[in-house]
């Protein structure tokens, strides 16, 4: 007797036919006057603008989408946009990174690159870069939170395949405050513990009884919360907006200024025994950052043939200057037209020290600091400076949406949504990678040289990986996608249906530096024009999406969904396949189906989803230089609650994955039935707060099961919970004292690691900050 277990696919589609079925009897089960809804945790009523043509309820819609306030968002006190989202219910954020640089991505979909490939950051509704991978520039580098972020909306699969371009997996969108209430705050921060101080402000209020505006941002200086030994984090930003309300609807202007330095963290030297991780003695994987004040200039190839000096000690800086025009009209007769337009001129540079190896115990001599000249007996590694340009990641973008709803017989409406989503973003990087002989320490290390490193550059031993990541990329991609979307509603049935062509044209060149004796090399290396390679080629993919939603109560419902989307490659297939059109260009696509319910009572409210991704997609590692082309399938289950008694909340979610490799290259076949590489089974959150008199103590703890460093199985990465805790006291009506700690119990959590098991790297260790806050 063979038994079979049903595939999530087929339990959406049986829900889905089964609120069809319902449906047809929605005239008896909608007669009587429905109750009014009760207060749930999940805030289930709150009208959601992400994922949707016009704005949908939760109870209403038919994705898994969660919302996040601002003051909860502010309680946690994250170190970047990416600790948010570990709080985020089927969302995989690996905060290692620093501010930015961060590896995120949705319940099911790998993460098999750096970035969040599958999944579209955006603020305010459009997208911050319109690739989440590519190399070194990242979007959540670009995104700060601070108090001008009024509220955080993520949607996980569904209509995202449709409604958004690259991302299939999700939309991931930070919402900025507008000035609806007059007032405004101003809050200081210091670290304790770490030398950072940090300075928010914010205030809207009404111009004129039509017109309102809304001011931001912060400022700080200091070390960071890592070791570094000197001032490395520095800058902030501003950002605002100015809304006209018509009869008809609105006009909002907008602005962000954005110039801010931070250190990065690399996968820093580990052992790996008997597929167990270890700490090298010295090297602290939650603390270490090799900045130091020890380091020469790195000194590295321009894309002209000159050379570059770089302050290593720099680690991430990245700059933005937004404009935005957004403006929405009710034009009459039930049409809606609405357009979104930003435009953004975006730049920077990624520095930051990657562990070559895990260091070799022998006899050195000090190049650099105090010591210099003197023997050094100890463990020394290979330090590889990631040094990359980010000459110009701009772009403009611009959504345009023609709605009309029209209304039916029987109290039923049908909404039909046609749109045309613009987008120009450039990419011109620059990398260098010279590698070091560095000290194996977390405090202050300095360079050293031995017989290898006889440079006139102290430490220097050459350029990287055999000189492979020199590159000069000079890249522009256009994308022109109409998209339409139909919803209907009678009743307690919600059902709408979705497509999307993305056309994608890919121009601009790509070159890699060779080995040269020319006087004008850098380094040993030097562009050569005759081996640049031009990129000229077009790509499409038609995404769709269907689902539906039915309210079997006001406070019960249930969904299903079908959905097919796509992620292009950017610069990850630039120095691999021919991009010249002659060739096939490779697509990353995503199948999900899912299907769940609902349900709020009292205080208490669940949101639960069954679901399958068959994730196809090709890739490039910079560091092992290596193409991987992988299949993927994983199905699982995905729980968001909250709880709510007096002036007790609890919030929090659980998924569970169940996910393996079935496809892959020749050269990885072995890999076939794995579970993919940092895919735990389970992650989880959940953040409890309570309130009593003028205090509020909260707590909230983000774990994840074990999982697998490598697609082959070799390293095995241990489950981890990090706890983060709060306590907020109200001194007086308007000022507030606060004491938060990320990582209280200082946990090493490893969040990757090298296939060699050589370097890995980990959550940032124990930080606490006190903040002074004052409303008015």
């Amino acid at each position: 007797m063979i038994q079979r277990t049903p595939k999530l696919g087929g339990i959406a589609a049986a829900v889905a036919i089964a609120m069809l079925h319902l449906g047809a009897h929605a005239q008896d089960t909608t007669t009587a006057a429905a109750p009014a809804a009760q207060p749930d945790g999940l805030n289930m009523e709150r009208v959601v603008v992400t994922g949707t043509t016009l704005g949908s309820s939760k109870m209403k819609s038919s994705v898994s989408l969660s919302t996040i306030e601002g003051d909860a968002i502010q309680n946690a006190a994250p170190l970047s946009a990416a600790e948010v989202l570990r709080s985020v219910p089927g969302v995989r954020a690996e905060s290692s990174g620093g501010e930015g640089n961060a590896n995120i991505t949705v319940r099911g979909v790998p993460v098999s690159a750096g970035g969040a490939r599958y999944v579209q950051i955006q603020e305010d509704g459009l997208p911050v870069l319109q690739f989440g991978d590519f190399n070194f520039t990242t979007p959540d580098s670009f995104v700060k939170i601070d108090s001008t972020l009024d509220h955080l909306e993520v949607v996980r699969g569904g209509s995202a395949s449709t409604l958004a371009t690259n991302a299939p997996g999700g939309i991931i969108n930070f919402i900025t405050k507008t000035g609806e209430e007059q007032g405004g705050k101003i809050a200081i921060s210091r670290g304790l513990g770490y030398d950072e101080t940090r300075y928010d402000f914010s205030y809207g209020a009404p111009i004129s009884e039509k017109t309102r505006f809304f001011i931001g941002g912060n400022y700080r200086t200091g070390e960071g919360v890592r070791d570094t030994g000197m001032s490395t984090a520095s800058g902030g930003q501003v950002r605002g907006n100015i809304t006209h309300e018509l009869d008809n609807g609105f006009i909002r202007l907008s602005f962000k200024h954005l110039d801010d330095k931070t250190p990065t963290a690399l996968p820093v030297p580990v052992s790996v025994n008997n597929q167990h991780i270890s700490e090298v003695p010295g090297i602290d994987p939650r603390t270490v950052s090799f900045y130091s004040p020890y380091w020469v200039r790195d000194v590295t190839l321009g894309k002209n043939n000159t050379p570059v000096s770089t302050d290593v000690n720099d680690g991430l800086h990245v700059k933005s200057n937004t404009f935005g025009l957004e403006g929405s009209f009710k034009l009459g007769d039930g049409w809606t037209l609405s357009n979104n337009f930003r435009t953004a001129d975006n730049s920077g540079r990624f520095t930051g020290i990657f562990a070559g190896n895990n260091g070799v115990v022998g006899n050195y001599t000090v190049a650099t600091g105090p010591n210099r000249g003197q023997a050094y007996n100890g463990r020394a590694f290979s330090a590889v400076v990631f040094n990359t340009s980010i000459d110009d990641a701009g772009n403009t973008l611009n959504d345009t949406k023609l709605s009309k709803t029209f209304a039916l017989a029987g109290g039923a409406k049908l909404t039909t949504t046609a749109g045309l989503y613009l987008s120009n973003q450039k990419l011109a990087l620059t990398w260098n990678f010279n590698e070091y002989l560095m000290q194996a320490t977390g405090d202050k290390p300095a360079l050293l040289s031995n017989a290898t490193t006889a440079s006139a550059t102290p430490g220097l031993v050459g350029p990287a990986f055999s000189g492979c990541c020199s590159r000069a990329v000079d890249m522009e991609y256009k994308t022109t996608s109409p998209y339409l979307n139909v919803g209907y509603e009678m009743g307690p049935v919600n059902l709408d249906a979705s497509v999307r062509r993305d056309n994608q044209k890919a121009t601009g060149t790509a070159n890699q530096a060779a080995a040269s004796t020319s006087p004008n090399a850098v380094n040993g290396l030097l562009y050569n024009p005759a081996t640049e390679q031009m990129v000229n080629y077009k790509v499409d993919h038609t995404s769709y999406s269907v689902g539906g939603n039915y309210r079997i109560t006001n406070n019960l419902a249930a969904f299903a969904r079908v959905s097919d989307g796509v992620a292009f490659n950017a610069d990850r297939i630039l120095f691999g396949t021919p991009l010249d059109g002659s060739a096939p260009i490779n697509i990353n696509t995503v199948k999900q189906y899912e299907g769940g319910v609902k349900w709020r009572s009292g205080g208490v409210s669940t949101f639960v989803t069954l679901f399958q991704a068959k994730t196809d997609e090709s890739n490039y590692e910079a560091t092992t230089q290596r193409s991987t082309s992988n299949r993927y399938d994983a199905k699982g289950v995905e729980l968001e609650g909250a709880y709510s008694l007096g002036d007790f909340r609890i919030t929090g979610g659980a998924t569970y994955t169940h996910a393996k490799i079935v496809g892959t290259a020749a050269a990885d076949v072995a890999n076939i039935g794995n579970t993919p590489r940092r895919q735990a089974k389970w992650i989880y959150q959940v953040a409890p707060t309570y309130t009593f008199g003028d205090a509020t103590v909260g707590a909230s703890v983000v774990g994840t099961g074990k999982s697998w460093g490598d697609d082959a199985h070799t390293i095995i990465m241990p489950s981890y919970a990090i706890v983060n805790a709060f306590v907020n006291y109200r001194v007086t009506e308007k000022a507030t004292i606060a004491l938060s700690a990320n990582n209280l119990f200082n946990k090493i959590g490893y969040t990757e690691i090298e296939g060699d098991g050589h370097a890995a790297r980990s959550v940032t260790g124990r930080a606490v900050k006190a903040t002074v806050s004052y409303a008015f």
